[in-house]
């Protein structure tokens, strides 16, 4: 997809640029972005390019071939880096969660207050974990260091709640 909408408001050529970066673009520059063509991926552009118009802004969507086998590896790569630097922030993400978990148990704050917000920090993290996956479109390398990392994270909040559990029956 091709586009160029007015400066202003920048509300608005924000928001185009996040709702493309959400569903995994890639930008070969500032108005040229890269998707897999999908039923969904054409759906969605086709009702972006209504909203361009809608700014005042023009937009084509266009098939597009890579020229050679190089050219093609240099478009996948970038898919691949820009869902690496995803992985890489979710992962980092992970570690301070285990070392939110490790400081409560250091304390000996086994409540379920502190479980409940645990769990629920747990499950943003497996929120975006499938949202990352979801726009991995093709394999990157760091996709399977951030499904183990998850895992980890749900182990450690696994032998956290036995915890809190054991705890909490102790003081009855």
């Amino acid at each position: 997809m091709t586009y160029k909408v007015p400066a202003e408001p920048t509300t608005r050529r924000i928001a185009l640029w996040r709702k493309l970066k959400g569903m995994g673009a890639v930008y070969l520059q500032s108005g040229v972005c890269l998707l897999p063509k999908t039923d969904d991926h054409m759906r969605r552009l086709k009702m972006l390019a209504n909203d361009v118009s809608e700014m005042g802004g023009d937009c084509v969507i266009l098939e597009t071939a890579a020229l050679d086998a190089g050219q093609q590896a240099k478009v996948l790569e970038r898919f691949k880096a820009d869902r690496d630097e995803q992985y890489g922030e979710f992962i980092g993400r992970c570690a301070d969660f285990e070392a939110e978990i490790a400081k409560e148990v250091a304390k000996k704050k086994f409540t379920y207050a502190e479980l409940e917000e645990e769990d629920t920090d747990l499950k943003k993290l497996q929120s975006w974990f499938e949202k990352i996956h979801k726009l991995d479109f093709y394999g990157a390398a760091r996709a399977e260091e951030a499904a183990r990392r998850l895992r980890d994270c749900e182990a450690v909040l696994d032998a956290y709640a036995r915890q809190v559990f054991e705890a909490n029956d102790e003081n009855r």
